[in-house]
């Protein structure tokens, strides 16, 4: 088994170092190590999972490409522009709000610019709200009704009558509040902006001039305002949905039997129907979907998924017996310590749904509640740890003053302390939360 596990995490490692589509494609090289040289069965491919993430990305790639997006960054931008003290505190809820409507995180990519632009202007250190707007559009992952991760939650979690509700009601005020506590953490993060030699430098030799970030705007407003509203009301759907199983569609079988519809053909045929419906009454060309950045972000972790997800199942099950044996005791008197794991690999997946896909088994076959699962599930958002990831890079680039940035040993770079901090809170009260259903 120990050998296994090598090559397991060499194709992770590798993978994640290759970036793109190259932590799928690694996992599938694993797979095909585990199968053909190790003799374990593979399992099936997380096909379900492939599917409602897909047509969620369809979704939202369809809103961003009729404007919607761009329509909300403007918003964010007004929001911000007019309250620029409380930056620090605003702008974390604006990335999270973001990513919990789009159910991904890469839609900070159009805000962060904007942050860091009003935060200069201001004269407040752009390393406050970028280090933990950042961590907070990680953090909404674990809270939206539409994310890949919760997604995959759900549908693992399906056989023990656990709602999409359930959920929401733990995961969206614990990570919110976790966030909160992450950002008055950063209101005190290093020394003042005018006071700060890496600014004073670039500011005498003039490279913080004639280089504002213009955001795009969107180029019809009605259609932008219409396809925001239809994605929105198909997350409405899907949360009322996967909350009240009795206003589900359900067919009489052949042999008289009732069927419930389940929730991933429910996630995948609203989400569909909001793309179809965007793109026809806004009269978007499709081909415009697929160029934009939630498109290739999104269908970069269906890849990853798929080789990485099947990968971990496979080697999961074809050793369940040595790792239970090995770790049930520990596991069983602190279930806490599962939650440990869940950061750990998430730092080497960079995804939290291909954790989740990759973990969560092992957390079922141990015993673990699934209330437990559910308060353990934020930290699967341990891909600031190293800081290498897009959004982090994004955040370092865009801040102009030299403020945000990756300290001298690595690992003490501007999202640490805010990332430990907003997980540790979220993961503990959600902890407490459990304590009271």
């Amino acid at each position: 088994m120990l050998l296994q596990l090598v090559f397991v995490l060499l194709a992770i490692i590798i993978g994640a170092r290759i970036g793109g589509i190259g932590l799928g494609i690694l996992g599938g090289f694993g797979l095909a190590i585990l199968t053909f040289i190790f003799g374990l069965q593979p399992t099936a491919p997380p096909i379900d999972v492939m599917l409602m993430i897909m047509a969620v990305i369809a979704g939202a790639s369809c809103m961003e490409a009729a404007g919607g997006l761009n329509l909300m960054v403007e918003w964010a931008e007004k929001l911000l522009r007019k309250n620029p003290s409380k930056i620090t505190i605003l702008s974390p809820l604006v990335t999270y709000f973001f990513t919990f409507i789009a159910g991904t995180g890469h839609v900070a990519y159009s805000v962060l610019p904007v942050i860091s632009e009003v935060a200069t202007e201001t004269k407040i250190r752009p390393e406050r709200p970028l280090g933990i707007a950042v961590i907070a559009s990680q953090q909404a992952i674990t809270a939206s009704p539409i994310s890949a991760a919760t997604v995959a939650l759900l549908g693992m979690l399906a056989g023990y009558n656990i709602s999409l509700m359930d959920i929401l009601l733990i995961s969206i005020p614990c990570t919110l509040i976790g966030v909160l506590a992450g950002a008055f953490y950063s209101l005190r993060v290093g020394v003042e902006l005018e006071d700060d030699p890496n600014y004073q430098r670039r500011l005498a030799k003039g490279e913080l001039f004639n280089n504002k970030t213009v955001g795009k705007k969107a180029e019809n407003h009605k259609n932008a305002l219409l396809s925001i509203i239809i994605f929105i009301t198909a997350t409405v759907g899907i949360v009322l949905f996967g909350s009240i199983e009795s206003i589900r569609p359900e067919f009489k079988q052949q042999d008289g039997t009732i069927v419930q519809m389940g929730m991933s053909h429910i996630i995948e045929i609203l989400m569909l129907s909001a793309a179809a419906l965007i793109l026809l009454l806004t009269k978007t060309n499709g081909s415009k979907a697929a160029k934009g950045s939630i498109f290739s972000a999104g269908m970069q972790a269906v890849i990853a998924i798929f080789g990485i997800a099947w990968m971990g199942d496979t080697f999961i099950a074809g050793n369940m017996a040595e790792l239970k044996g090995s770790i049930e005791d520990i596991v069983t008197q602190m279930p806490w310590l599962f939650g440990l794991a869940l950061f750990v690999m998430s730092i080497l997946l960079f995804s939290q749904a291909a954790t989740i896909r990759a973990l969560l088994p092992l957390g079922i076959a141990l015993g673990i509640s699934p209330y437990m699962l559910i308060a353990l599930f934020p930290a699967v958002n341990g891909y600031f740890f190293i800081p290498n990831y897009p959004t982090v890079v994004a955040a370092i680039n865009f801040d102009r003053t030299g403020t945000t940035h990756i300290g001298k040993y690595i690992l003490n770079h501007s999202f640490m302390m805010p990332g430990l901090i907003a997980t540790i809170v979220s993961v503990g009260l959600g902890l407490l939360v459990i304590q009271f259903i």
